[in-house]
């Protein structure tokens, strides 16, 4: 006779004897050969970055992950779930400097590219073993076994495959723009990398002053007033810029005259500013002006451009919502500046080296970061009597996502995909998404896309995927892109290729066959998100091999990572596939999940000492309480804290009622000698069918919202059956049916119905909480319960009818037992008469009456249609109110309750008094009802 096992002594002895057994058995594989023929629900997986270790919040990432995979892999899908690691780009390069003990490129150079790229190569995979056993110990099945590295050969070969596809649609280029430049890691950013890294700090907001030049190049007597908030741009200043819409005006004060936009007099002069004239626009543009710094010289470039230098021109980008109305303009340090200059002929004085420090031979600032040199400039300015107005102004401004850096705004020379060209194909394809919440796919996703610009793809780094194209050193327009190592074998003659990356594969070079020049490899590499979002194609080696697989596992029913990545990862993965002409989406829903937060709401951070050791919370509180915890809390794109008292909760009432529900069932099964096998009676009591019409409801909707990556709602939904229905009802008025009963058939009805009951919860909670819901089904089944079918809804078992009288009684009890505690009188003495009003819909039968009256101890139960037929008599002046209801001691009890009707109200009735209290149907509907003594015995 089989024996239903005793529960471990603590959470983590389970989850560590579960553990165990996962290991041993391989029941992950085995999940995955046990599904292979079934239809694909492919899972992407967005490669961390493994020089660092995890954290708690890649906890409520990697349970959203494990949850949709689990469940449908239960449904009987094959759902691959193939790690990855993302091994490139600057994180990488940062640590390496770190343990080289250097900083910066020309440190890198110094040491030699080689050695450099050997750290990199070393420090990629430093916490790869504790990842996995992070990823292991919560749960998180991953396929580690054969995982894709963004380093490696394979890999690489399958990104240049993509850049070459892209290069064949014309959608390659090479341009001098401006770009956000990081000076500390010497390399552009991408548009999407901009998005990630904005910090708010105190930047200057300097009005200042430049003279009008008359014919003579003299002073005319009049300034134009001008505002800036990089005053360091000024040392290379070229033009002014007017808005060619507005109406200008000249303003005196203390014998100077001041030129601004009309719309600005009133907020930097007063409204009773003296004004002396008004200007058109026109009759500004061309006007010279004296340039604040006249350091840097316009040397080499031609005579129209410097003579264009240093006058007022008109540009659209120019408004009078802020500043002047007139703005200065530095082409190598603005994107809007850049426009202008090109279109007007205007030179571009950049006196900034890459480190993003002034050239050493300028006086005042030379030599320092142009950042710390604005303090400098102001006085300067102060002490020739230029400065209207300055101050310190907090504003949101860009910062490097990986070094923390202030980035510039530098002209640069760059590669770009041009995005811009498929940008409504971009945008039909993320109409297809279905994104959780749909306000991050429509709008921030969405209004990305539709301001979408080219990206910037090269970077000028070391370690990195090198951009595979080759130029001619005689005529720059010659251009090779390498798709494969084999055309690369073919170009070069070589049989065996170094490692493709720098600076070994920078040595590559062959004629060009196009003129007498020879083709060297463009020095940049690409930029890091291009790998990733290149793994749907990438992982597979495709298209040199693993053609079938990657047809079959593309695109992705499911992603899900943090919010960060609606710009980086998610935009990468949706721009590559466009950009090859695919005309669906990589993915068709993705589950967006937002900050974790510390338990008084701040962000985690190392400053402020208040994260969150994972080990340390796991250890304590167990995976699944933490898992369930981190989902129950609030939906996944919604900020959550990560309280402990929380966590705590969740183990006590969720988990503690599941596990002592198991315990109270194995006792008493051993006790009596029940087994799984024993046949269960043909007839079930009102208990049992209501039990299992429940099941059946509970099963229906978690199948639905899981289906719906409602993730919240299901486990609510879950506890709530557990807790409620399960243990405080069912259980407890079911206990005495479990031990020495004289019916056993009803006995074993009994068992039969909570041990289908435990196991249908073990495989509807498997997703969630998947180590005491293994243990749970292996104790009542035998088997993993991740081997298991997700339950299947039991329509025959619903009862509607059944479910809508028991709850009525239950609402009845409840509110039955609020009113003998208003009035002092315990349960164990017996009333004699119920007097109650149900609303229609809600039968409540004999069998169910007999439970009512059981639970309540009165002798009958009689329905009235309204309250009011209760009520007789007036009150005495001892007349009480219960709970918040209008009335007092003189207002007769009839007034009282006919007033209530509308409300949900409970009556009770002794002798001359007549006290009531509120209540509430789960679903709003209005339960009524009154006990009425008639006799005590």
């Amino acid at each position: 006779m089989s024996t239903f096992p005793e529960l471990p002594p603590s959470v983590t002895a389970l989850e560590d004897e579960v553990l165990g057994r996962w290991q041993q058995e391989d029941t992950f594989q085995q999940s995955l050969r046990q599904t292979a023929d079934g239809a694909p629900f492919v899972f992407f997986e967005g490669p961390p970055t493994a020089n660092g270790r995890p954290g708690i919040h890649h906890v409520l990432s990697r349970t959203i992950k494990d949850t949709v995979s689990r469940f449908r892999t239960m449904q009987g899908r094959w759902v691959p779930r193939m790690a990855g690691w993302d091994t490139h780009g600057l994180p990488v390069e940062i640590e390496a400097e770190k343990k080289l003990g250097i900083s910066g490129k020309r440190e890198i150079e110094a040491i030699g590219i080689a050695r450099f790229n050997e750290v990199c190569r070393e420090s990629v995979l430093t916490y790869t073993d504790e990842w996995e056993r992070f990823s292991a110990r919560i749960g998180y099945w991953l396929d580690y076994s054969d995982p894709y590295v963004t380093y490696h050969p394979d890999y690489v070969e399958s990104v240049w495959w993509l850049l070459a596809e892209i290069n064949k649609r014309g959608l390659f280029y090479r341009g001098h723009k401006i770009l956000p430049y990081c000076p500390r890691c010497g390399t552009g950013l991408s548009s999407h990398e901009v998005a990630q890294g904005y910090k708010d700090v105190k930047d200057p907001s300097l009005y200042l002053t430049m003279p009008v030049l008359g014919d003579d190049g003299q002073p005319d007597g009049r300034e134009l007033l001008v505002w800036t908030t990089t005053p360091w741009t000024l040392v290379s200043n070229v033009a002014l810029a007017i808005s060619a819409d507005e109406e200008y005006v000249e303003v005196a004060r203390d014998d100077r005259r001041y030129i601004l936009v009309r719309a600005r007099v009133a907020p930097l002069f007063g409204e009773d500013a003296e004004i002396v004239r008004s200007y058109r626009a026109e009759e500004l543009v061309g006007l010279a002006y004296q340039r604040p710094f006249d350091w840097v010289q316009p040397e080499g470039f031609p005579d129209e451009q410097v003579r264009n230098a240093w006058h007022v021109y008109a540009a659209g980008f120019v408004s009078s919502g802020d500043g002047t109305g007139i703005v200065h303009i530095s082409p190598a340090f603005g994107a809007d500046d850049y426009a202008l200059g090109q279109s007007a002929g205007l030179p571009v004085l950049r006196p900034v080296d890459d480190r993003g420090l002034f050239r050493e031979d300028l006086p005042l600032v030379g030599g320092k970061f142009v950042k710390d040199a604005d303090t400098d400039l102001l006085i300067d300015l102060k002490g020739r009597g230029l400065v209207f107005k300055s101050s310190r102004e907090e504003h949101s401004y860009p910062h490097c996502w990986r070094c923390g850096s202030p980035l510039l705004y530098m002209a640069r020379d760059s590669w770009f995909i041009r995005t811009t060209a498929v940008r409504e194909q971009l945008i039909a394809n993320n109409d297809q998404v279905r994104w959780f919440p749909p306000e991050v796919g429509s709008g921030r996703f969405g209004e990305w896309l539709e301001n979408n610009i080219d990206w910037a793809i090269s970077r000028n780094r070391y370690w990195g995927t090198p951009l595979p194209a080759w130029v001619c050193d005689a005529e720059p327009q010659h251009v090779q892109f390498i798709g494969s190592f084999a055309e690369l074998r073919e170009k070069t003659g070589l049989s065996e290729l170094p490692d493709p990356h720098r600076p070994y594969v920078d040595d590559l070079a062959w004629p060009c066959e196009q003129c007498a020049g020879t083709l060297r490899r463009t020095p940049e590499v690409i930029d890091v998100w291009f790998d990733s979002g290149s793994m749907p194609f990438a992982q597979h080696h495709y298209p040199f091999e693993n053609t079938e697989k990657q047809k079959r596992q593309f695109p992705a029913e499911f992603i899900s990572e943090g919010v960060d990545q609606t710009r980086g990862w998610f935009y990468s993965l949706l721009a590559i596939s466009t950009l090859l002409g695919n005309t669906e989406p990589p993915y068709r829903h993705v589950v967006v999940n937002d900050m974790l937060l510390d338990d008084k709401g701040s962000k985690m951070s190392k400053s402020k000492g208040n994260i969150v050791n994972p080990w340390e919370a796991i250890g304590t509180y167990g995976a699944d309480a933490i898992r369930w915890y981190l989902l129950s809390a609030s939906n996944p794109w919604l900020p959550k804290r990560f309280d402990p008292d929380g966590v705590k909760e969740v183990q006590r009432k969720t988990f503690d009622t599941l596990r002592q529900t198991y315990r109270f069932f194995a006792l008493y099964a051993n006790l009596e000698g029940w087994t799984a096998e024993s046949e269960a009676p043909a007839e079930r009591s009102v208990l049992d069918r209501w039990l299992l019409s429940r099941l059946a409801s509970v099963t229906a909707e978690v199948t639905a919202d899981l289906e719906g990556y409602n993730l919240t709602h299901a486990v609510r939904a879950i506890a709530d059956f557990v807790v409620d229905d399960l243990s405080n009802w069912y259980v407890r008025r079911s206990r005495d049916r479990f031990w020495g009963s004289a019916d056993g058939a009803d006995t074993r009805a009994a068992f039969a119905t909570l041990q289908q009951a435990l196991v249908t919860v073990s495989r509807l909670m498997a997703p969630f909480a998947p180590f005491v819901t293994d243990w749970l089904h292996r104790g009542l089944t035998g088997k993993s319960v991740h081997l298991a079918e997700f339950p299947a809804v039991d329509s025959a078992a619903m009862d509607a009818g059944l479910e809508r009288g028991m709850e009525a009684v239950r609402t009845l009890s409840t509110l039955g037992r609020a009113a003998r505690d208003a009035v002092s009188i315990r349960v164990r003495q017996p009333l004699g008469t119920l007097y109650a009003v149900v609303p229609d819909g809600y039968g409540v039968d004999a069998t169910l009456l007999e439970i009512l009256r059981d639970e309540l101890n009165v002798r009958t139960v009689e329905f009235m249609h309204r309250a009011e037929e209760l009520v007789t008599f007036s009150a005495k002046p001892n007349f009480k109110t219960i709970g918040k209801v209008h009335g007092g001691n003189t207002q007769p009890a009839a007034a009282a309750i006919r007033a209530l009707t509308s409300e949900q109200l409970a009556v009770f009735r002794r002798g001359e008094t007549v006290e009531y209290t509120y209540a509430r149907v789960a679903d709003g509907t209005p339960v009524t009802f009154a006990l009425a003594e008639t006799d005590f015995d």
